[in-house]
Order: structure tokens, then C-alpha cells, then sequence
């Protein structure tokens, strides 16, 4: 069982990996390509090679303005006698050169599928000049509706890919081209959404994937180099660099990144790049979606699936199908069976390949349906522990996962202000009372301490130095031990009533399973922008001292038995992090404000009857 890891990026950076490593995401940033087989193929299956492959080079694909994309097919041939077979064709448009996905093509050249790679403009060997989001969608259209005339194509076409390619599918999809049969969008990010902003916040990594992306090559070496980039990103931390000015400080200055910058919320430039929902209302065609629980566009992934299920479309709740295994944004092409500390075990090794082979020749071929997809939500349940347990669950949908709510107030009798004075978290409103913390700007010990480390992947997910630093300048609350295992399944919620001093401020949370041994194991974590706290449309600043309400909903999915003996712990704190754009507090544009606009923020989280803040987790059913 080989594989291969190309570092070749990622879009997308949200993680819900462990704060103590600030977001470390953005380090699994690899799009893998698939090579060798993993384990989980169904029974009985045949996954060897069924036909012979030749490639056409340099493919001219032209665009309705003239532009002209590149693209490398590879046809699958009769392996005796090599004549061509004319057969689906199975497209792939990223800005990553298609070149990296040689393997992935010839793997599905071999199973019966013609595959055409195609660069995005201005990337690779196509004309025109790379802007992201903004030609995707048309390239995209055009391209299938190319593909489907050509003399290797029987005209039928799906789409494949993750990431960048997993939106662009969602977006030529929403336009329905005609001979567009099925798209199989892996780890979507979303444009405003989850990238180049989350919850309207950017992050520095955005420099990093421009990076990346810059010029026609792809920049593996630089982009894949952890020390340069947590260095650099330190010092600019470290001197206070306004965001505004990080792709000088970097040494790539980019009018790409300054123009994101000039929409920090989800207004209309983003919602345009994105699809609406009477165009979803229209799609017909069989979709399978895929993501996992640590995958960081795992946020943008089930917004398409959401609004797409919620759009009124004829058949849609029939034609999609979900999976959601435990894994991060790279194992969502090709699983492991750990990330960053935490164990999935082996039955985790889902062969994503041969599911999406299976999935064509069902689609294409009159061939089952795939076995694996014995309903239409198929998800991963993690745990008890972390020893490497875990199995496959199915439901009809996502909500029907959701059996009951847990509720859990937050509550003190010492400040919750360091992991050794921590708070409750308690299934009874807690007395009248609140707790404070303070975020000051200019205090560098979070990104000194924490962060300013060397890098260590095997315990992203389970290190604990962000709990251990909070020193009143964030709040931690703890549950009892469980009395016996729980099944959480679903997507956890987090009502805070907040007041301040400061007209804005970032406020993060993250939950946490703290196994009876002590481990502590990041499960779900959002961040809010106080100006975005009613709206990510329209940014309102806060009035001192009133007290709002802060509603954490990401829509991450958590499906984990925690352990008899386990805990919950709750971390509310600001990111004052290397790995995000700083809030300066003062209410000015965040992106150009600098170390003299900083003002300290006096955060009061409100535990009355009038303001209940507490912690909403969805139970399933009894674990099997």
C-alpha cells in the first residue's frame, strides 16, 4: 500500500485542530494524489486496470472570450490492440498544474474513464491572466461543454476534484451545462465563506497560498517550507506589521490580496462569486460531496449542501449524497488513519478512489450504486478514547443525526481565568453572576509562548499549551466527569451574552474531549468578529458596556463517543495569534490599523437569568 503526498496546496484554512498550535491548518495544506490503494474497498471488488491509456498534450480549449485553456487528456485504449475506446469523460480544472494529478488521471484512464486536466487561466499552460473565483465558473462551462464534443468523449461528463476544484464544480454546476452528469465535489471551499475569509476574518496564510499560486509554475518548495513561513509570519507579529502591508513585509506584494481586503465582509463582491440559490434550485444531477471533521473547508463544503438541499430542487434530497469521515482537508482525497494525535483507526481508510470509480459506473455505466453509500449521509463515529476506534454510520440526512441537545450553562466561583481556577459547565443555570477577561493588543506572550514553536505534527490536535497560558486574558470552563459515554453527533452550538469596553474585538472558542488520562482532544472551535456579531453583511460596532449576544454556529459536524471519565472543556479567549489578522480593537478598518491604535479590551461574559450563555451539544443515539 504506497502513497503519495504532492505538496501542491490547498484552499481553504478554517481547522479545528488544537488552538495551542494556532490553527494549524494551515500546514495541512496538501491536495493528495491518490496512487497505490487503501484499504475499505468493497466486497468482492475488482479494482485493477481495465484498459490501456494514451495522453494528448497540450489540448487547446477555447473560452467564449478567446482565451485559450490547457488541458492533458489521457484516453483510456484497449490494452491488447490499442484502439481507443470513446468514453466518459471525467474533468479536472485546477490552478494547481495539471501535471500533479498525472497519477490520479491514470488511474481513472485505466478503470474506463477519460480524464482531461485542464489549467485554470493564467496558470500552467493557459492564456489569460490568474484571478481566483472570477472564471471559474464560465471556464468551467465552457470546458465541459468542449469535452463533450470531442471525438474521445461519448459526451457524457462528470467532474472531480477537492478544494479549489471541489468549488469550481459547485459553481459550473449552478450553470447548468447540458451534458454536465454528475460532479463529485471533495472539500469545497467557498469564496468569502471559508476563504480568503472566515467569519469576515483574513489570515496571513492567505499571503502564504498566494504565494503559491503566483506566476505559472507552482511553488512547492516555498509554499510547503513551515520554518519561513512561522518565522515570518512571528516577526511580522511581532513588529506590529498592519495587515494591510503583509504582502510587502513578505516580499510578494499582491494586488490580488489587497483587493480582498477591500471586502473584509460577505458583501455583494463575494456573494457573486458564489452560487445563488434559485440557480441550485435547478440542478438535477447526481452529486456526491465529501469532507471531514478535521477538514478546514469542511465549513464551505456544507454551505453548498445546505443551500442546495434547501433550495426548493426537484430530487435533490435523492440526488446527493454525504460522506463525512474523520479526516483533515488532505485526507479527504487520501484518508489516514491519524492527524495531528488523534486516532480513527483502520476502518477510517475509506479507498475514496474506487468510491468515486464506483460512483461513475453507476452513474455512466448502469452498475450498481455503490455499497458503501447505504444511505444518503454516510459519516465516521469516533471514539471512545483515543485508541483508534471507530465506525461507519448512516443516516437519510444530517439533521436526522440529532436525536436530542444537551444543554450545558456556563458558570464560576473563582473567575474561570486559568486552567487551574477554570469554571463549570453545569446542566443547571448557574447563579447571577459573570466573569471577565482582558485582550491586550500589544501583549505578545500568546505568540511567543505558544506559537513561536517548532513545529510538531503528531500532536497537533492534542497539545494543551493554549489552555495552560490562559492567564486572564481568556476564560476556561470544565464539566464534570461523564458518568458514562455520551454520543455526540451533530453540530454544536455556543450562545455567549458579552459586554466590552471597545467598540471591537475577536472572540474564539474552541470545545475540547479531556479523556480520564488527561489528553485533551480539540473537537469543534469558532471565531467572531464583534462588528459581524448580528450580521457578516453588515458590520456594526459596539456600543461600551451593552451587552449582545456572540452565537458560535459553524456547522462543523462532530460525530465522537466521548468516554465515561471524560470531560468538556471550553475555551473563550481573542486569537491573538500569529496565524491571524490582528483586531486592533479600535473599530477602524482592521486590515490598517497599527500598533498606535491599539486599545486593551475588557470583556465581561454575562451568566444571569436574563443572559444565559451555554453550550448546545447534539446527541445521537446510543453507540452500537
Amino acid at each position: 500500500m504506497s502513497t503519495h503526498l504532492s505538496l501542491i496546496g490547498k484552499l481553504g484554512w478554517h481547522s479545528k485542530s488544537n488552538r495551542a498550535v494556532v490553527n494549524s491548518y494551515w500546514r495541512l495544506f496538501a491536495l493528495t494524489l491518490f496512487c497505490g490503494t487503501r484499504l475499505c474497498a468493497e466486497e468482492g471488488s475488482s479494482n485493477e486496470p481495465t484498459t490501456s491509456y494514451e495522453i494528448r498534450w497540450g489540448v487547446q480549449i477555447p473560452t467564449r472570450d478567446g482565451t485559450k485553456l490547457n488541458g492533458t487528456a489521457y484516453l483510456p485504449i484497449n490494452k491488447d490492440d490499442g484502439t481507443s475506446l470513446k468514453e466518459p469523460t471525467i474533468v479536472l480544472v485546477t490552478p494547481y498544474v495539471s501535471d500533479s494529478y498525472h497519477k490520479v488521471a491514470g488511474y481513472f484512464a485505466q478503470r474506463g474513464y477519460g480524464f482531461l486536466l485542464v489549467d485554470c487561466r493564467g496558470r500552467g499552460n493557459s492564456q489569460g491572466r490568474f484571478d481566483p473565483f472570477i472564471n471559474d465558473a464560465d471556464d468551467c462551462y465552457d470546458t465541459v461543454e468542449w469535452a463533450a464534443q470531442q471525438s474521445f468523449s461519448n459526451g457524457k461528463i462528470g467532474m472531480w476534484g477537492g478544494s479549489y476544484s471541489g468549488m469550481n464544480q459547485w459553481l459550473v454546476a449552478a450553470k447548468l451545462p447540458p451534458h454536465l452528469a454528475t460532479i463529485a465535489p471533495v472539500a469545497a471551499a467557498r469564496p468569502g465563506y471559508d476563504f480568503p475569509f472566515y467569519r469576515s476574518q483574513p489570515i496571513p496564510y492567505n499571503t502564504q497560498w498566494l504565494t503559491l499560486v503566483s506566476g505559472v509554475a507552482v511553488q512547492n518548495d516555498l509554499f510547503g517550507d513551515y520554518d519561513f513561513w512561522t518565522q515570518t509570519f512571528y516577526r511580522a507579529y511581532r513588529n506590529f506589521v498592519p495587515f494591510r502591508q503583509l504582502d510587502a513585509f513578505l516580499g510578494n506584494p499582491s494586488p490580488i490580496f489587497q483587493k480582498w481586503l477591500q471586502h473584509p465582509g460577505l458583501d455583494a463582491f463575494w456573494l457573486n462569486l458564489t452560487p445563488k440559490t434559485e440557480e441550485l434550485a435547478k440542478i438535477k444531477i447526481p452529486i456526491l460531496s465529501i469532507t471531514g471533521q478535521y477538514d478546514g473547508d469542511e465549513y464551505g463544503n456544507l454551505s453548498y449542501y445546505w443551500q442546495y438541499l434547501r433550495s426548493g430542487a426537484s430530487g435533490a434530497s435523492e440526488n446527493c449524497y454525504l460522506v463525512i469521515g474523520p479526516w483533515d482537508h488532505a485526507g479527504t482525497r487520501n484518508p489516514t488513519a491519524e492527524v495531528g494525535g488523534v486516532k480513527f483507526g483502520p476502518a477510517s481508510l475509506l479507498d475514496v478512489k474506487d468510491l468515486h470509480r464506483r460512483w461513475w459506473d453507476w452513474i455512466f455505466k448502469l452498475a450498481p450504486k455503490p455499497e458503501f453509500l447505504k444511505d444518503h449521509v454516510a459519516y465516521y463515529l469516533l471514539g471512545p478514547g483515543n485508541e483508534g476506534k471507530g465506525a461507519w454510520r448512516y443516516a437519510p440526512s444530517l439533521e436526522s443525526v440529532e436525536k436530542s441537545h444537551l444543554a450545558l450553562f456556563l458558570n464560576s466561583k473563582n473567575g474561570a481565568q486559568t486552567l487551574f481556577s477554570a469554571g463549570s459547565l453545569t446542566t443547571t443555570p448557574p447563579p447571577e453572576g459573570s466573569d471577565s477577561y482582558v485582550y491586550d493588543p500589544l501583549d505578545l506572550r500568546r505568540g511567543e509562548q505558544v506559537e513561536n514553536i517548532p513545529y510538531n505534527e503528531a500532536t497537533t490536535n492534542i497539545d494543551q499549551r493554549l489552555a495552560s497560558s490562559i492567564n486572564g486574558d481568556g476564560l476556561i470552563y470544565q464539566s464534570d466527569p461523564l458518568p458514562e459515554e455520551l454520543c455526540v453527533t451533530g453540530f454544536p452550538t455556543l450562545s455567549l451574552w458579552l459586554s466590552m469596553d471597545v467598540p471591537d474585538t475577536d472572540v474564539e472558542v474552541n470545545l475540547y474531549e479531556v479523556l480520564p488520562d488527561g489528553v485533551a482532544i480539540n473537537i469543534w472551535s469558532d471565531v467572531v468578529r464583534a462588528r459581524y456579531r448580528e450580521s457578516e453583511q453588515v458590520p456594526k460596532l459596539v456600543k461600551a458596556g451593552e451587552v449582545d449576544r456572540y452565537y458560535f454556529d459553524p456547522r462543523f459536524f462532530v460525530a465522537r463517543r466521548l468516554a465515561k471519565g471524560s470531560r468538556l472543556r471550553l475555551i473563550v479567549a481573542a486569537p491573538n495569534s500569529i496565524y491571524y489578522q490582528k483586531n486592533y480593537n479600535s473599530g477602524q478598518i482592521v486590515a490598517n490599523e497599527t500598533k498606535a491604535d491599539a486599545r486593551i479590551a475588557h470583556v465581561v461574559l454575562h451568566r444571569e437569568t436574563e443572559y444565559p450563555s451555554q453550550l448546545s451539544i447534539p446527541l445521537g443515539e446510543v453507540s452500537k
